[in-house]
């Protein structure tokens, strides 16, 4: 098993889980696909992704990016109407049929051979292949594969206290809420009073201690979860809050 805490995806990301299980969790839904299952994510979220190799098999997936700029080529191409703002379902499980499980068995011989020049070549046509038949399968994909818009600037604490465990730079957290840098840090300052690293420090060492009093949770199996980069920064951070190391943290 492999668990991403911190899967920042800029991209919409079409993914198709070839075996083994696959899951995403973010503050809003969780998310879980079995052997030949597809799911289309949008860009911009934060999400912890959980890959699990089954019995006898190893874990196996297909992931395409669907990159902005080459959407916006195909709008401009196929003058589809752009502008609107996506408000739907953030995460979709894509129906399969015979279009998009052939295309998938068509590209692998490209994934085992990722070095052929044939490879790069063909790399951007067959995206272009899998935004088509995406919009075959459903045409209602269209208003969230074309949406350009930025996002909007939304309630600060409310997103920060639903994500503040993933250890992005606050430069992402900025985009993410739909501000400028320099707009975020000012707006957190109004909304907590104190400045955005210092909050998060604060806010996952008071977690930490949470959950060692009430869960009996060990250090070593929490930090990465808090968005802490190494158990010795987390214990470092940790004694000189509290006073004491989190071994040696009792209620």
């Amino acid at each position: 098993m492999k668990k991403e805490k911190v899967a920042f995806l800029k991209h919409n990301t079409l993914v198709m889980l070839v075996s083994g299980r696959f899951s995403m969790e973010n503050a809003h839904e969780k998310i879980s696909m079995k052997s030949g299952e597809m799911l289309l994510i949008q860009k911009n979220q934060l999400a912890e992704i959980t890959k699990t190799p089954l019995e006898n098999e190893h874990y196996q997936t297909i992931v395409i990016s669907l990159q902005e700029n080459l959407l916006r080529q195909i709008a401009l191409e196929e003058q589809i109407e752009t502008g609107r703002k996506y408000t739907g379902p953030p995460n979709i499980l894509i129906p399969g049929n015979d279009y998009l499980r052939a295309f998938f068995q068509s590209i692998i011989p490209y994934v085992r051979n990722p070095d052929e020049k044939l490879t790069n070549s063909m790399g951007m046509l067959k995206v272009r292949e899998a935004v088509h038949l995406l919009l075959h399968a459903m045409p209602s994909l269209q208003e969230l594969l074309f949406d350009f818009s930025e996002p909007y600037k939304m309630d600060l604490e409310k997103f920060m206290l639903h994500n503040f465990q993933y250890n992005i730079p606050v430069e992402k957290f900025a985009h993410l809420t739909g501000r400028s840098l320099a707009g975020f840090k000012r707006d957190f300052q109004k909304t907590f009073g104190m400045s955005p690293r210092h909050w998060l420090q604060e806010k996952r060492l008071y977690e930490a201690r949470h959950l060692i009093e009430t869960k009996n949770k060990k250090p070593s199996a929490i930090y990465l979860d808090l968005g802490f980069e190494s158990l010795s920064h987390f214990s470092h951070s940790f004694k000189k809050k509290f006073g004491k190391a989190p071994t040696d943290w009792t209620v």
